[in-house]
């Protein structure tokens, strides 16, 4: 239990589960600035630290009794919500929260390569904690006194990205009533984290890639480089060497951020994370006493696809905290899933595959409802996605053609098509081709 600081009393009464989640935390937080304490110890521990007291009774309990202090009440150290308990915790605001031994390794490698400045590009679907990795690797980086600075690609108006990523000069273009350093020169010293990056449109890749290799920014209006000493860390949700052979994505940019990539799975494939998540989820959302989970509801978790991964595991950890309200425990009826992640059928509409059927879920418009309640929201987005899918397939699966057609931008198409699969909507092949 190395780093690990705790009385040998408390080591006698709990040291079968500290050391347990002792020998996982030591790679993701800092547990020298965390004291382990038994229910009963009162004893004051090092300003600035953070308090986590162990008591073992009939009734596991989580409680979050100030901003720096949990107690947690387990019954079994051997169990997997003792363990997944213990992890929230101990976890900060900002720390990463892990256990399955692939997502640990993940972590392990990120340490290592954190010391130095290379670009690393981090690869995974959305909502599988792609941005809580790049700060992990910030704050284990010789810059972690610097900036961390994080920019959504697909976020920014596309025709500001230039301005926003690089700077400008007052008075550059219409608007620009004031100067201003951009995203770069704001990470100088630090971190600059580009989300989506597969989002950024071919013009501002070519200027990406100089920046990067020059170590400089030349400002919209300006005519005179400025250096900069920033670490790149670039994500991507989609298949960038994909993207690269459909000309989508620079290749001399690709083979520039991937210097060393890092994947993070699906939710799905990463069971042993879910108990740990759900635990400091609901302690994020639950002031005061956190209904456990019991083993039953984290098992039924871990049955789960979670297509919508963390993000949907939030979703149902809020609810279920709803539904329990009065409830010491969390159990499988206050589980309720998101939608689109029930065992679903699909019923083929040209290119398109609609899931229904699920619990909880709206039929296809064409389907039979037995008497289920239609949502007209639901039947819009079937409608739009079917003749979005007619349009592709009319236009040979390019993109452009039919962005024109639908009389929406191939960016706003892109949105709807990934919508239309995170909502469990599948695309043909020709359909989703991509081709411009």
């Amino acid at each position: 239990m190395v780093g690990l600081l705790y009385t040998q009393e408390t080591l006698r009464l709990h040291g079968p589960l500290m050391q347990r989640a002792g020998a996982i935390a030591a790679s993701l937080f800092d547990v020298s600035a965390i004291d382990f304490r038994d229910g009963e110890d009162h004893s004051p521990i090092k300003p600035r630290n953070r308090r986590v007291t162990l008591s073992r009774a009939a009734t596991p309990a989580i409680v979050r009794e100030g901003a720096g202090h949990t107690a947690v009440t387990y019954t079994d150290p051997v169990s997997e919500s003792s363990l997944a308990m213990i992890l929230a915790a101990m976890a900060g605001p900002e720390d990463p929260i892990a256990a399955d031994p692939e997502s640990l390794s993940v972590f392990a490698l990120a340490e290592r390569l954190a010391v130095s400045d290379i670009p690393v590009l981090i690869n995974g679907p959305t909502g599988t904690g792609k941005e809580v990795l790049s700060r992990f690797i910030h704050m284990r980086s010789n810059r972690r006194a610097g900036p961390f600075i994080a920019v959504n690609c697909a976020a920014m108006p596309e025709t500001m990205l230039e301005a926003m990523l690089f700077g400008h000069q007052k008075g550059a273009f219409t608007g620009a009533t004031s100067a201003s350093e951009g995203f770069m020169r704001a990470a100088d010293g630090g971190t600059l984290l580009l989300d989506e990056i597969a989002e950024l449109p071919l013009p501002l890749q070519a200027k990406l890639l100089r920046a990067l290799q020059e170590q400089e920014v030349v400002p919209i209006g300006s005519t005179r480089a400025i250096k900069v000493d920033v670490r790149i860390i670039a994500c991507a949700n989609r298949d960038l060497p994909a993207e690269v052979a459909e000309g989508r994505f620079r290749a001399d940019l690709y083979y520039r951020l991937n210097v060393f990539p890092l994947t993070l799975r699906p939710l799905r494939e990463r069971a042993d994370d879910i108990a740990p998540l759900a635990f400091a989820l609901a302690l994020r959302h639950s002031p005061g006493t956190t209904p456990c989970f019991t083993e039953s509801a984290l098992a039924m978790l871990k049955l789960h696809s979670w297509p919508g991964n963390v993000r949907e595991l939030e979703n149902v950890v809020r609810r279920a905290l709803l539904l329990s309200q009065g409830s010491a425990t969390i159990a499988p009826e206050h589980i309720v899933f998101d939608s689109p992640a029930r065992l679903v059928s699909h019923l083929a509409i040209g290119g398109l595959a609609v899931a229904h059927g699920g619990a909880g879920m709206v039929p296809d418009i064409d389907a039979d409802d037995h008497g289920a309640t239609r949502k007209l929201s639901s039947i819009v987005q079937h409608s739009e996605a079917r003749h979005i899918v007619e349009v592709l397939d009319a236009c040979g699966g390019n993109r452009l053609r039919a962005a024109r057609e639908l009389g929406i931008s191939e960016r706003t198409l892109r949105y709807r098509l990934a919508s239309m699969r995170e909502a469990g909507i599948e695309i043909s092949h020709r359909a989703a081709g991509g081709g411009r």
